[in-house]
């Protein structure tokens, strides 16, 4: 039996970004609104409420606060958490994050990000400086553009948005999208997909505008309806981070002993040949649950599979009684490119902590199901949002800054690089003394020992 969840390729998780008053929150309140995904009492609601961004739309109420859920976010005008929405229409499932704009809350971002398969990122039309060559984007379009990049989603499109304030000229549309093939070049992003349209209005939104001739293009909902989110072809094999094993009490002449986790890559069958590292032993697969596979240590067998795909929950008994625990990692005993055994690493780090990183202070650093201590080697360099290139000289990275850094580790972990495997890839760093998450990290080097 093979357990291959493909109807959640059906379903596309998306993030609108950007700086504030881009019109993130209007451009998802468009789509609720256009697609019917709005009841008829949330819109007298929403009719009736004391706080507005916008005066007008063909909606009559303020699309923005659709999403806008915190009282202190409509009062100010600005969006502070994320805020997730689901719609669907004949042809897909959405569930798409509006995170804020706001630099202070960047932190926001990463987080709704590193759980989307694509990135809108919106581009308000009438801030853009026309007057440079190429054209001048705001610092905030540039930083969240390359969060996209570190963070490796598949597919992002470039919103230009307001045009209806430029009456939808398209020399200024042209003028811009030269700005982002540029901010593309250096970022390291592919050729971008580009929309203009008007929020707002609803123009190249969900419905082609009649005000826009001189773009042949697709609507953005046609744009996400349309996208390949079918699994990409795995550079790597399986990958199986042990989080819980699960005993009985010992006294059962089944002595049940589950190895409880996620596959983050691969598939696992019965009777394969697995190697659990670090320790490097080899095993077979006894048998798979999926699921909630035990109650109270006792095995469910009306869970048991003959094999689990990539994304499944899963636990495993092994034919062999070895020493497992949480943190290991099972790969196929076969693999040509297991993961690297290191103590040093060098990451991209987005800090997102008002404190700068310090050279001397230990971080934990949770890496798939462990946690290790880690120290600052050295920081190579740190990216100039501004300039989009790295700045000579280097410093502690402050606050929403972006940079590549050394560390060594307490003891060894079991990694992949970022762009080989986004889950055992990539990690989180957390200051023992406050509990903060301070950084999101993207694996790019790893030394062997």
């Amino acid at each position: 039996m093979t357990n291959n969840p493909t109807h959640l390729q059906n379903v596309v998780r998306f993030i609108t970004a950007g700086s504030v008053d881009d019109g993130k929150s209007t451009l998802i309140g468009r789509l609720l609104y256009d697609t019917k995904s709005i009841l008829v009492d949330q819109l007298e609601s929403l009719s009736k409420t004391k706080h507005a961004r916008v005066t007008s739309s063909d909606a009559g109420v303020d699309l923005a606060l659709l999403t806008d859920g915190l009282e202190a976010e409509r009062e100010q005008g600005i969006t502070i958490d994320v805020a997730y929405r689901y719609f669907s229409t004949p042809k897909r499932k959405f569930i798409v994050a509006d995170a804020p704009g706001h630099e202070q809350y960047t932190r926001n971002l990463v987080t709704g990000a590193s759980q989307s398969d694509v990135a809108v990122i919106l581009v308000d039309a009438t801030r853009v400086d026309l007057n440079t060559l190429p054209a001048t984007l705001l610092a905030q379009t540039k930083r969240h553009a390359a969060i996209v990049h570190l963070l490796g989603l598949r597919h992002v499109v470039f919103a230009i948005n307001k045009m209806d304030l430029l009456n939808f000229d398209q020399k200024v549309f042209d003028t811009i999208k030269v700005a982002i093939k540029d901010l593309s070049q250096k970022i390291g992003l592919p050729e971008p997909t580009l929309i203009p349209m008007s929020a707002l209005l609803g123009a190249n939104v969900v419905t082609a505008s009649k005000e826009t001739p001189w773009y042949q293009g697709p609507t953005l909902l046609q744009w996400l309806e349309g996208l390949d989110t079918s699994p990409q072809s795995e550079k790597i094999g399986l990958r199986f981070p042990v989080q819980y094993v699960a005993r009985q009490d010992g006294s059962a002449s089944d002595d049940f002993r589950g190895y409880l986790g996620q596959i983050e890559s691969g598939s696992v069958r019965k009777g394969q040949k697995i190697k659990v590292l670090p320790e490097n032993r080899e095993a077979t697969i006894a048998k798979i649950y999926l699921g909630n596979s035990t109650n109270r240590g006792q095995s469910n067998i009306n869970n048991e599979v003959e094999s689990a795909q990539t994304g499944e929950a899963v636990a495993i008994s092994l034919a062999e009684d070895i020493d497992v625990s949480r943190g290991c990692l099972f790969v196929s005993a076969d693999d040509i490119s297991p993961p690297t055994l290191s103590k040093q690493i060098s990451a991209d780090l987005c800090w997102l902590d008002s404190e700068p990183l310090s050279l001397n202070r230990k971080y934990a650093l949770r890496h798939t199901t462990n946690t290790i201590g880690a120290k600052v080697k050295v920081i190579q360099q740190v990216l100039d949002v501004q300039t989009l290139s790295h700045n000579l000289e280097t410093h502690p990275l402050n606050a929403n800054e972006i940079g590549r850094v050394d560390f060594v580790l307490q003891k060894p972990i079991v990694a992949d690089l970022f762009n080989e495997s986004q889950k055992t890839g990539a990690f989180i760093l957390i200051d023992e003394s406050t509990n903060h998450t301070v950084a999101a990290g993207m694996i790019r080097e790893v030394f062997a020992q």
